[in-house]
């Protein structure tokens, strides 16, 4: 059976989650613009959106509508061509209207799996629990046929786990798109030798169809993207631990976050990163690695604290962040938390930021910010004249920028050599794609 054909019955679970509407929207994007084709008008297309929360799916309903308009607002002149036909059809407000219509029209939301029976194509996108997909996977089993393909959205539990426990016979894939869906190009894709090799052909054509960049990960819990991140942050944590006597805890978080975003040229400091994943998240993935990797043990004291504490980061429904290690007004950071007081240090008080701003020294003057270099033709001139001199520099901050850049290639050189990835390319792919760093962790700026 074609990918064109199974795009005729899909299903996602967990359809209103945080990443189970991007992957719904684009999944019903594309059944849409199929069934316009011609020859395609007469076919039956049905993507059943599950997910446990009735008041969730009504909030997925209203995600459609808003992302199918900007969608259609951008593609005007494209519309206006698949729409040629129809002569009730002029202006570009009605053209907008019916292909938001004719998205919305191909979703069946409800909360209960059974609507999804016979779903040829079953995306899973729910909560990173294994025991909660191998019961949700068991129950699709039965309620679809043997031609059915799995794509599971998981960040870090081993694929080859799922298709043991439910008997999938390589019929699963993890197909790991990139918060949020919708925008972000990345897709890893997760196989292993029992994978379904007619899977891996059709995971690669939908990717084209969707316009994704996909990146292969072996199956190696927490594959590429996790794999590294994961590692990176618990860096983090550990450098916090030791500069903590000299700048308190929160003074060390400051400065590290501020070191990893400013002189490492990030889009955001590596606990703002924390916040954003959610630590309670990022403590999930810790367990799922530690539980399949024993060549190491992955922990820290600080996230069981921020945990216990109930300090968790995260986002809202509506995309605001919560407050995690970094306290956010109008979504960027204001304060720093505290264990010790159970509050956050503000930002605005220069008494103790410029303490810490004068222990680390002065940063360099020619630093420009990830937001000015992104799009500059010219970075990579940049970068090779700005790492050298930060070689040189012989501040802490610039100390601790290149340790910290060194121990970022190593976590990528060890996934090369372990074989989660199966290149420096790849793993660089990720990083530059998933996390739009300017750079990748492999690179010849630092040794």
């Amino acid at each position: 059976m074609s990918l064109d054909e199974k795009l005729t019955r899909v299903a996602v679970l967990g359809a209103a989650g945080k990443m189970g509407s991007g992957i719904t929207l684009l999944l019903a994007q594309q059944m849409a613009l199929a069934k316009l084709q011609p020859g395609n008008k007469d076919k039956y297309y049905r993507l059943d959106a599950i997910d446990v929360s009735d008041r969730a799916l009504d909030g997925l309903l209203q995600y459609i509508r808003s992302q199918a308009v900007k969608a259609a607002e951008k593609t005007t002149v494209q519309l206006r061509e698949i729409y040629k036909d129809r002569d009730d059809l002029v202006e570009n407000g009605e053209i907008i209207n019916e292909y938001v219509n004719d998205v919305v029209s191909v979703i069946r939301p409800a909360s209960d799996l059974a609507q999804a029976k016979g779903a040829l194509l079953v995306f899973e996108a729910v909560l990173e629990k294994l025991e909660l997909k191998v019961e949700i996977f068991k129950k699709m089993k039965q309620l679809c046929g043997p031609d059915t393909y799995f794509f599971t959205n998981t960040s870090s539990i081993p694929i080859k786990e799922m298709d043991a426990a439910v008997g999938l016979d390589g019929k699963i894939i993890g197909y790991h798109f990139y918060n949020p869906p919708a925008v972000q190009k990345l897709v890893e894709v997760i196989t292993n030798d029992r994978t379904d090799k007619d899977l891996k052909s059709m995971a690669n054509d939908l990717g084209k169809l969707l316009r994704k960049k996909l990146i292969p990960s072996n199956d190696i819990a927490g594959f590429i993207g996790n794999g590294h991140f994961i590692r990176d942050g618990l860096h983090a944590l550990k450098v916090v631990t030791e500069l903590t006597p000299a700048f308190t805890e929160p003074g060390a978080i400051y400065a590290v976050n501020k070191i990893t975003q400013e002189l490492l040229i990030r889009p955001m400091g590596i606990f703002q990163l924390l916040d954003y994943v959610g630590i309670e998240v990022f403590q999930w993935i810790i367990d799922v690695m530690n539980k399949y990797i024993s060549s190491e043990s992955m922990h820290h004291d600080l996230l069981v604290k921020m945990i216990d504490k109930g300090v968790l980061g995260g986002q809202r429904p509506d995309g605001s962040q919560k407050d995690g290690f970094l306290k956010y007004e109008k979504n960027r950071p204001a304060g720093v938390y505290d264990l010790k007081t159970g509050s956050y240090l503000p930002l605005s008080d220069e008494t103790w930021t410029n303490s810490v701003q004068t222990k680390l020294g002065p940063f360099p003057k020619d630093l420009k910010p990830w937001k000015n270099l992104i799009a500059d033709p010219n970075k990579e001139k940049f970068l090779v004249s700005y790492f050298n001199d930060l070689k040189q520099n012989k501040t802490m901050a610039a100390e601790l920028a290149i340790k910290y850049a060194m121990r970022s290639k190593e976590i990528g050189l060890t996934l090369v050599k372990d074989g989660v990835a199966a290149s420096a390319d790849d793993v660089n792919g990720v990083l530059l794609n998933g996390f739009f760093h300017l750079y990748g962790p492999i690179n010849d700026y630092v040794s």
